[in-house]
């Protein structure tokens, strides 16, 4: 086993280890993935003030996200097609993140399903919701979260339209996958994964399969999916969901100051920056350079959190000094999964947690809950001038 320092380790690992279709449709964006690379590159540029002579005792990097507990400021993102990285992903997933004491969040497209997770953990987790056109379906799934004491409902909205991803298309990656003769060929060249694989009954969409109308197989998933994601979806739609979720909501998509003013108005507690890791819109902003603009919009009246090229603990830092309450990693963890299962999720969440505290303290802090700009060097990050409305300019 090669020595593991950093994430970049883990995403060698995955790609050895993981067959290229799922590979790729973890690590792949939109288009020409400019704005999947940007999600990354775009935290280089912005510097740290390197403090010395400061106490350094006595660190924490515990505080609270949606008004839970957290041992640091970042959740597991929801992601599709989890396990398909690693047989049983999202319950290896769930439990090293219910270990180390940061949320889970369990996604619509996922393989296994609400109720695995809840039968393999001890503690709440969140759920991401896709508002599909079947209202009696999301009507059903938002009770099952219900009933698996889920503690926030994760409502994505940057998903009413699929983004036109080329690897994928390329790959023939779809719901189900198509299991054409080079995608075999390249999982004969898996046997780690393969043998997980038949180690295990959950290969389908457990969310969704036996529990929407008409899909009791998944022969029957592929129409069904394509037809399902909204694009009507609207605001009204969310207070539709909020009639029927009465815990915390977590707005997820959120890339312009107007639509943050608009979950404002919608009662959410939280949102989350979010360009739906550079798959969706490619040209639009990294998260990372659209964080401050928002934050600045609506910081002070809802809970702000962001995903999108956290890489390491490094970005995390960054990212809550721009006013951040808390991050979600998608990437880094599913790396982490596909390397090495369980094991590798603990081990992301590990090199995260180091890299974090040690850059909060040659900042010259002890406490994450006091990380701000004063951290970085004035010049180094800018709120974007597009993001500057006529009514900001009074």
């Amino acid at each position: 086993m090669p020595v593991i320092t950093c994430i970049e380790d883990l995403r060698v690992l995955a790609q050895k280890r993981v067959p290229r279709m799922f590979y790729d449709y973890a690590d792949a964006g939109s288009w020409t993935e400019c704005t999947y690379r940007a999600n990354c590159s775009d935290f280089a540029p912005i510097k740290f003030r390197q403090r010395v002579a400061v106490n350094m005792e006595n660190r924490t990097l515990r505080t609270t996200m949606v008004g839970e507990d957290v041992r640091m400021p970042v959740a597991l993102a929801p992601t599709g097609f989890t396990g398909m990285q690693h047989a049983d992903g999202e319950i290896l997933a769930a439990r090293a993140a219910e270990r180390f004491g940061v949320p889970f969040t369990l996604s619509t497209m996922s393989i296994c399903s609400i109720e695995d997770i809840a039968a393999h953990t001890s503690k709440p987790f969140w759920f991401q919701l896709y508002m599909m056109k079947d209202r009696a379906f999301i009507e059903r799934l938002i009770a099952r979260a219900k009933a698996a004491n889920c503690s926030a409902l994760v409502l994505t909205l940057d998903l009413q339209v699929l983004g036109q991803r080329h690897k994928d298309l390329k790959n023939g990656l779809s719901a189900p996958p198509k299991l054409t003769l080079p995608n075999i060929v390249n999982m004969m060249t898996k046997p780690r994964w393969c043998l997980g694989m038949l180690g295990t009954q959950r290969r389908g969409f457990g969310n969704i399969v036996g529990h929407a109308s008409d899909v009791s197989d998944l022969s029957s998933l592929s129409a069904w999916t394509a037809q399902q994601f909204d694009p009507a979806l609207s605001w009204a739609d969310v207070e539709w969901i909020k009639q029927r979720w009465d815990g915390k909501l977590i707005i997820k998509g959120i890339m312009d100051p107007e639509d943050a003013r608009l979950a404002v108005q919608s009662g959410a507690d939280a949102i989350v920056v979010s360009n739906h890791g550079g798959r969706q819109l490619d040209g639009a902003l990294s998260s990372i350079a659209a964080l401050p603009g928002i934050v600045d919009a609506v910081g002070s009246e809802i809970e702000v959190h962001m995903d999108g090229g956290i890489r390491s603990g490094q970005d995390v830092i960054k990212a809550l000094a721009l006013g951040a309450k808390g991050v979600y990693i998608g990437r880094a963890f599913l790396y982490g999964l596909g390397a090495m299962g369980e094991a590798g999720v603990t081990k992301t969440l590990e090199i995260i947690e180091r890299e974090l505290d040690l850059t909060m303290a040659f900042c010259g802090l002890t406490d994450v809950r006091k990380v701000d700009k004063a951290i970085l060097i004035p010049g180094t990050w800018q709120v974007p001038q597009s993001y500057i409305l006529p009514g900001d300019l009074a």
